[in-house]
């Protein structure tokens, strides 16, 4: 195939492949895709994303941008955001939409499951505090909310607020109506998620390409 001939097979590929679970020829697809968005660059920037047209419209399109920048995504103890990224990165953060290979132990399936939902946590802890507050939540639902055009947008700051405080009765508890919530942490966050199947429905089409194939 065109795709998996364009990519060098060498060391550091097979690194790749072995760090993301895609084989040689679906890096080579990835690859390829990257140099469409780069304009056969070696690096992409923030704009570069401005090209997919079915991000365009993407209620929560800035997070979904940024997380392809964050070094949160790259590193244990990252901090901060990147102005640009190589292959690699792009390769990582691709990865964390990869379903699970077909013969993958339950002991594999819950350390990929963990690390989905801290890709998922960092996304929405917008601020890199730890903690994903009332207003980081707020904003992506208002998001989704009104620019469905069926709600205002103080309805869609209203339904956000029921729903965070719902969201803090699971992890902490009834709370009185004076007191404050300051947000979930990420082990709150996994066990309000417990029991969710969230391995194989992350995935992602706007870039011309859907990962739920990229799983063989």
């Amino acid at each position: 195939m065109g795709s998996f001939q364009s990519l060098p097979d060498d060391h550091h590929y097979r690194n790749l492949s072995k760090k993301t679970g895609f084989s040689l020829e679906q890096i080579g697809i990835l690859h390829n895709r990257f140099k469409q968005l780069s304009l056969n660059e070696e690096i992409l920037r923030r704009d570069d994303f401005n090209k997919v047209q079915d991000l365009k419209d993407n209620p929560i399109r800035s997070q979904i941008v940024e997380a392809f920048f964050d070094r949160r995504n790259f590193h244990k103890d990252g901090v901060g955001s990147m102005e640009e990224i190589g292959f690699e990165e792009f390769l990582t953060v691709m990865s964390y939409f990869r379903a699970p290979a077909l013969h993958t132990t339950e002991e594999q399936r819950e350390v990929i499951r963990r690390a989905k939902l801290r890709f998922l946590f960092n996304m929405h802890d917008t601020d890199n505090d730890g903690t994903i507050t009332l207003e980081e939540y707020r904003h992506v639902v208002e998001e989704l909310l009104s620019r469905s055009g069926s709600l205002g947008k103080e309805t869609a700051k209203g339904i956000a607020d029921t729903a965070m405080l719902e969201v803090a009765s699971i992890s902490v508890g009834h709370m009185a109506p004076d007191e404050f919530y300051e947000g979930i942490t990420f082990e709150q966050f996994l066990k309000i998620l417990k029991g969710l199947e969230i391995e194989t429905r992350m995935n992602i089409h706007f870039l011309n390409m859907d990962t739920t194939v990229l799983c063989k």
